[in-house]
Formats: structure tokens, C-alpha cells, sequence
């Protein structure tokens, strides 16, 4: 339920392309009860069939993704300036209120304002304080009662519960899967589910989900890096309640000044593809959000060809054609990230085009247009891409 790049995606790339942000980490919990011992599978199966239907809480996010720090220069432009970079870099907090897949609220907190997505019933609005812009939408009736899992909405801040599944995606022969002693996580005593690659063609370290012990719900997702001291991604609620907020919280009205526009969505094939398909993080501007939802009513035709995949499981490399670079394709185009002045200081001349390289995840922007994506070295990146 992520936009057509982010599908291909290894789920190890997910974090470092979703959002940026502050922990407020696991801690062991000695101090309580220890719960019952569970093997990995049985915690697994805690996972996929939690109930919990109502909360509210803070998740907190932040990387140490290796990026060089490069000072912004001029104005940026597109829909993807601004946002792309900073997504990678600094910290991100988010409010999530939920009450069932139709009564959801994020209030994604900025440095300099607020981001509100606001979803009741079939009504949706995107607010953004810093220039006062409001967007409403109504939802199609076959969707307005569609189950969400996690509660994503338009531009929001990925919940530990929408990474944790992608990263357990990956659970399989390649990987190792264990138990490591009780964690703490806003309060709640929760299992430490630790996931390692076997394979030491990713740089992927290991993964850990806190899973809370009580409902089964992800609390935490703490992302480590070969060779580097500090997790390099970790994500967590820093304070939950698992109950229903005050329906005030739902009621939204734009603030006096404020301009509206109004969003009309296609009505056919709507259901089949939902809301959270369109969420990519705390960083999301929400101008670019809007951008993809229009985009979205092109026709399939506008498309293009399919990625490419190579290797498997935590080696997999994506590759993008350049046709499907185009923006009709769901895919950021090369020219889109290169004229991103943060992400375009980034970037390294290397044989056969220009690389952005992180601690978890390198990606290729070759000289002819295309793009290459993995959490693996930028050498498999470059023999994917001479193929």
C-alpha cells in the first residue's frame, strides 16, 4: 500500500526513504515482570492478528544514515525540493490519534509548524501551518470504511506497526530470527524481536521489533548498520494509551485565512487501491502529496515498463528504465533528485553516472536516466546497472 517505487523497494530501504526523526528507545525491562516466554514464532504470530482498533500517542523517529552535511543553497524547486533531503536528515515527531480504519488523525510536528491529516468517515483534509494551505477531499463510499492496516494517511509519519511489516517481509531462510530479553517501550513491557540477515551482502545489521506483550501491537523498530556503532534508523511511540481519543480530535475546520482547495478523486478502481497507498513519511511535503493523488487518475498506459529486480531477499537491487522515471510512473524521476540542491550536494561522481550513498541504503542515478536502489554496496548496484 505504497506508492509503485516504494513497492519495489527492498523493506530494509523503507526507513531510510520514508522518514527521519528522534527515538525515545527500548529500554530492558527489569524492572517489571518478565513475560512469558514466547519462541520468535510464536511472537510473529502476535503480530499479524492484534485487534488493537483505538489509540493515541507520540512516535518519534531519527537516523544516522552517514549523510555528509551540506548546507542548502539557493531556492528550491519541484515537488519533491525540500522534502526528499530532509527526510533523511533530522528530527521528526508525529501525534497519531486512531478510532477504527475511518477516524484517523497525524499531527506531524515541524520545526518551524504543523502538518495535520485529518480522516473522519469519507472526509479528508491535509493542513500545513507554515503557509496556511488546507486540502479537502472526499473519500468514494466504497472507501470510506476500507480497513487501513496501521492507520496510514496522505504524507504521514510511517507508525512502528506499517515498518515493522515491511521489515518482517524479509523473514525467511536468509534470516535469522530470535528473542532477546523483555524491552520497555512508552511504559509497556513488550517482547524484543530481533531479525539478522545471514547474508553479509546487505547493509543491513539486524532489525529489532518491540512487540508489545499484551495486544501484539509494534511499539518499536530499531534498524542497525554494518559496521556503524549507533542504530541507524529507529522508530518508536514514546507514549501510548490503547484507547479511544475524544471524538473532538477528528473535527477539523481550516483555520481563518486559510486557503482551501478542493480535491476531486476518480471514482473507479478507487477501492481497490486505498488512501495509505499515497503515505511516505514525516518529512512529506503535503503539495507533493496532493501532486501524487492527482497524478494517480492518469491511465495505467501512462505507466511505463515494470523495474527490474535482481538478487533476493535483503541483496535485492531495484532498477528503474528511465521511462519509468517519469512522474506518470509513481517513480521519482533522476532529474527530480538532482535538482533537489540538498540531495544534488549528496551525490558523488562515480563509473557511469552519480551515487547517493547512505549507512543502510545506496542508490544509483546512472548518466542514461535510470535509477538503481539497495540496501547492498554500490558495486551490486553498478553491475545490476551493467547488465
Amino acid at each position: 500500500m505504497t506508492p509503485t517505487w516504494l513497492r519495489w523497494m527492498p523493506a530494509v530501504a523503507v526507513p531510510a526513504v520514508i522518514a527521519a526523526g528522534v527515538l525515545a528507545g527500548s529500554v530492558p525491562a527489569s524492572a517489571r515482570d518478565p513475560l512469558p516466554d514466547k519462541t520468535p514464532a510464536q511472537v510473529l504470530a502476535m503480530i499479524a492478528p492484534h485487534t488493537t482498533k483505538a489509540l493515541s500517542g507520540t512516535v518519534e523517529q531519527t537516523s544516522e544514515l552517514g549523510l555528509p552535511d551540506v548546507p542548502q543553497i539557493g531556492p528550491t524547486s519541484g515537488p519533491a525540493a525540500g522534502s526528499i533531503a530532509e527526510l533523511l536528515t533530522g528530527p521528526h515527531t508525529a501525534r497519531v490519534y486512531v478510532d477504527g480504519p475511518a477516524k484517523v488523525r497525524v499531527q506531524i510536528m515541524d520545526r518551524m509548524g504543523e502538518r495535520d491529516a485529518v480522516r473522519q468517515g469519507s472526509e479528508v483534509w491535509l493542513y500545513n501551518s507554515k503557509d496556511n494551505t488546507a486540502t479537502h477531499l472526499t473519500l468514494p463510499g466504497n472507501a470510506s470504511g476500507k480497513e487501513d492496516r496501521g492507520s496510514r494517511m496522505p504524507g504521514s509519519v510511517a507508525t512502528p506497526e506499517q515498518l515493522a511489516a515491511r521489515m518482517l517481509e524479509k523473514v525467511d531462510a536468509s534470516t535469522d530470527v530470535a528473542v532477546r530479553e523483555d524491552v520497555e517501550v512508552a511504559g509497556r513491557a513488550a517482547y524484543n524481536l530481533v531479525v539478522t540477515p545471514r547474508s553479509q551482502a546487505t547493509l543491513v545489521e539486524s532489525v529489532a521489533v518491540a512487540v508489545d506483550g499484551e495486544s501484539g501491537l509494534p511499539l518499536s523498530v530499531e534498524v542497525r548498520a554494518r559496521g556503524q556503532q549507533e542504530p541507524a534508523f529507529r522508530t518508536a511511540f514514546s507514549s501510548l494509551k490503547l484507547e479511544a481519543p475524544d471524538a473532538s480530535v477528528f473535527n477539523f475546520t481550516p483555520p481563518p485565512g486559510a486557503t482551501v482547495k478542493e480535491l476531486a478523486l476518480p471514482s473507479s478502481g478507487y477501492a481497490k487501491r486505498d488512501l495509505g497507498k499515497y503515505g511516505k513519511g514525516a518529512a512529506g511535503s503535503w503539495k507533493d502529496e496532493q501532486g501524487k493523488l492527482e497524478k494517480d487518475r492518469r491511465p495505467p498506459a501512462a505507466a511505463g515498463r515494470a523495474p527490474s529486480v535482481t538478487g533476493f531477499g535483503w541483496e535485492t537491487v531495484v532498477g528503474f528504465p528511465a521511462r519509468a522515471n517519469s512522474p506518470a510512473a509513481g517513480a521519482p524521476s533522476v532529474d527530480m533528485l538532482l535538482n533537489d540542491p540538498l540531495l544534488r550536494q549528496a551525490t558523488v561522481a562515480v563509473p557511469g553516472g552519480r551515487a547517493i550513498s547512505t549507512s543502510l541504503l545506496n542508490v544509483l542515478l546512472t548518466d542514461d536516466g535510470r535509477m538503481f536502489v539497495g540496501s547492498v554496496p554500490l558495486e551490486r548496484l553498478q553491475a545490476a546497472a551493467a547488465r
